[in-house]
């Protein structure tokens, strides 16, 4: 990976809720190749490090990502990120206005969603005019995942990514992100490094908002 492109750069990365410090001077690039297990206890700093590099968020220091600003550049950088969030956002539009949504918005062929929902169980024909909101978690993580996945994108970024879904929806998201684009930058955040460990060639721990571990791992 020594001579991998970077994807993402984090300088000095600092963000604080209110009072609480919650990534302190955080400093780590990201490479094309890597399948990275970002590990840690609630409260280290996981979900906070993702949001700021899809530039939900403003911090103090450098993101960099693709070579843009997350913060100035954010729509074309989602271009390029697949995104799974650790809690659905509470969409209302319905199953088909998301497929044509994310299909015209990222320049996909909305079967190619359809397909990678379908796989992991979800009914998405007799669901198309459901509002996403009304879906039960799993549907809702199914349909996520479709969105990441299938648009093929540089960077895929997972929170949580399996926590909503059945055991065969896992055996088989898992099975996609084994196969996932070997130049594509993964990271997945994780409670357990044990679901992800043979998927994954770099382990990241965070802890109190720092790296406390980082290191290449054999899948």
């Amino acid at each position: 990976m020594e001579n991998s492109e970077t994807l993402i750069a984090v300088e000095q990365l600092t963000k604080s809720f209110k009072k609480t410090t919650v990534i302190e001077e955080l400093s780590h690039n990201f490479k094309a190749g890597e399948r990275i297990a970002l590990v840690g206890q609630n409260g280290a700093g996981k979900t906070t490090l993702i949001r700021s590099i899809l530039g939900l968020y403003k911090y103090k220091g450098d993101i960099d990502v693709m070579g843009m600003n997350p913060r100035t550049e954010r729509e074309k950088i989602l271009h390029h990120i697949g995104f799974v969030p650790q809690i659905p956002p509470p969409i209302k539009m319905t199953v088909g206005e998301m497929l044509e949504f994310f299909g015209t918005l990222t320049n996909t062929d909305q079967q190619e969603f359809i397909v990678i929902s379908e796989k992991l169980g979800l009914d998405v024909q007799g669901n198309l005019d459901k509002p996403f909101m009304k879906l039960s978690g799993g549907m809702k993580q199914k349909l996520l995942v479709s969105f990441a996945l299938g648009r093929k994108p540089k960077i895929l970024l997972m929170d949580e990514p399996a926590a909503n879904l059945d055991p065969k929806a896992r055996t088989i998201l898992f099975e996609y992100l084994h196969n996932f684009d070997k130049n594509a930058l993964m990271i997945i955040s994780s409670h357990r490094i044990d679901e992800v460990e043979g998927l994954v060639n770099r382990l990241i721990e965070m802890d109190m908002g720092k790296i406390v571990v980082d290191k290449e791992v054999q899948t």
